[in-house]
């Protein structure tokens, strides 16, 4: 009785330095409190708020859009598993899918054949970093919606909070569908259990580059500084008419379409 004891009063002083230390540690793994959530160089790119313009009179077709996809996850280490356990940072929708809010009745021929990329919208207002209960989603000073994957306990609530159906959840072990020797290093493999999703490539901007989708897109994708009036995204949202997906969700998506 007196070892149990002794045991339990151990465990619970443990316990409690565990809990007085871990925010440090959220801190330096650039967790909520962090900041960064990457390695920032001298040429890092910064932005008040970053936000996209997907050009979808360039890029709508499965063909096109599956080639930005390859990019995006062979850069992310996404798995690649066809099954109902499939992992998506980018895929393809169409626009009933993409915009139920704004369906016509009498739809386009082209309208029906086109496809639009889909991604995490980085909502100014985003409900699954509300409804996340240990903070491993937050929202960046500059607008991106980021994860850390250490707090994550597969809970999916941000699942059932995000509108737009925007994250994966890792049934299996995600390392076991990929070719480890083929792996890009620069970013980290996930584990069973957690949520992942779009990152606004965070870890490119920090060292000067631009997302790889952007990369990709050859020009069809334009990324940038919202809050500002001379940025190449205001400048495309000035100059064509763009929607957004769910405008009633009242998220706010970082994320503009012109049509």
């Amino acid at each position: 009785m007196k070892q149990s004891r002794r045991n339990f009063l151990k465990f619970a002083g443990l316990s409690a330095a565990g809990l007085c230390i871990a925010p440090t540690a959220v801190m330096a793994s650039g967790g909520p409190s962090g900041g960064a959530h990457a390695a920032v160089n001298d040429n890092a790119i910064h932005a008040k708020r970053w936000a996209m313009v997907i050009d979808t009179r360039k890029i709508n077709t499965e063909e096109a859009i599956e080639s930005l996809a390859e990019a995006c996850h062979h850069f992310h280490n996404v798995p690649k598993i066809d099954s109902d356990e499939e992992i998506k940072w980018l895929w393809s929708g169409t626009y009933g899918e993409v915009f139920p809010e704004q369906v016509n009745n009498f739809p386009s021929e082209a309208q029906e054949t086109h496809r639009f990329p889909l991604l995490c919208n980085h909502c100014e207002s985003p409900s699954c970093v509300r409804v996340c209960p240990t903070k491993a989603t937050f929202k960046r000073p500059d607008g991106i919606v980021a994860m850390d994957y250490h707090r994550c306990i597969g809970c999916r609530y941000c699942m059932t909070g995000c509108p737009y159906g925007a994250r994966s959840f890792n049934f299996s072990d995600p390392r076991l569908h990929m070719d480890m020797d083929k792996i890009n290093e620069k970013f980290p493999t996930r584990m069973r259990g957690v949520v992942e999703k779009c990152n606004f490539c965070v870890e490119r901007l920090a060292v000067g580059e631009m997302p790889a989708c952007v990369e990709k897109s050859a020009g069809a994708i334009i990324f940038g500084d919202l809050q500002d009036p001379n940025s190449n995204v205001r400048k495309a949202l000035r100059e064509n008419f763009t929607i957004r997906r769910k405008p009633t969700a009242g998220t706010e998506p970082g994320v503009y379409y012109i049509i």
